[in-house]
């Protein structure tokens, strides 16, 4: 038997470390999106960026911060702000960029200012996309939260690891289990949020 402090201490610590990368990648990404709408270089510089990290696996992304920044928290945290950021930026621009022309002219021919326009236009149409790519980075952020305990970040992944080490399976479930109900029910939490943004428009 795993103690239940302990198992609530690291879903505490594994929700910290997952939701405040998020979090602080939706900060950056947002921004970001909107910045290469009015620059065609950044935006192929973004895009091209996030075509290519994607590919890369996540654990070699933990293992090439590893000599840079050492083990801890803070390395997995820009780990996972790393990873998340890109999925949520691609997204947000894609969903900004391909908003039908004529709307944009109707709305420019009212008198409308391009930032009226990114936030009365384009965000509304953009949400299933901008949604989508967050909800993709969240469970990404939960896994790779796990992911990130071999250097040092705690949480769930640490229970993960003892439990396969040890070959000891209810510490490995301890672990587990807490994990998936939390992607299910962040990916269930967002999924109402966009229905509720959807009916406001």
């Amino acid at each position: 038997m795993v103690a239940s402090t302990i198992v609530l201490s690291a879903t505490a610590q594994h929700v910290l470390l997952a939701y405040s990368a998020l979090l602080l990648s939706i900060a950056i990404a947002v921004p970001l999106a909107v910045a290469s709408l009015h620059s065609r270089p950044l935006a192929s510089a973004v895009m091209t960026a996030a075509n290519l990290v994607q590919a890369i696996p996540s654990l070699a992304v933990v293992a090439f911060v590893v000599p840079l920044l050492g083990i801890g928290y803070y390395p997995a945290l820009i780990v996972l702000v790393f990873r998340a950021l890109l999925p949520i930026v691609k997204n947000t621009w894609i969903g900004l960029s391909t908003v039908d022309r004529g709307m944009i002219a109707a709305a420019e021919g009212i008198g409308l200012t391009g930032w009226q326009i990114t936030r009365y236009i384009r965000f509304p149409l953009a949400y299933p996309a901008i949604f989508a790519g967050i909800r993709f980075a969240a469970i990404l952020t939960n896994s790779v939260a796990v992911l990130t305990a071999i250097i040092g970040s705690g949480g769930l992944g640490g229970l993960i690891l003892e439990g396969i080490a040890g070959s000891n399976v209810t510490k490995l479930l301890s672990g587990a289990v807490p994990a998936i109900l939390i992607a299910l029910t962040v990916d269930r939490a967002l999924s109402v949020m966009e229905r509720r943004l959807e009916k406001k428009k």
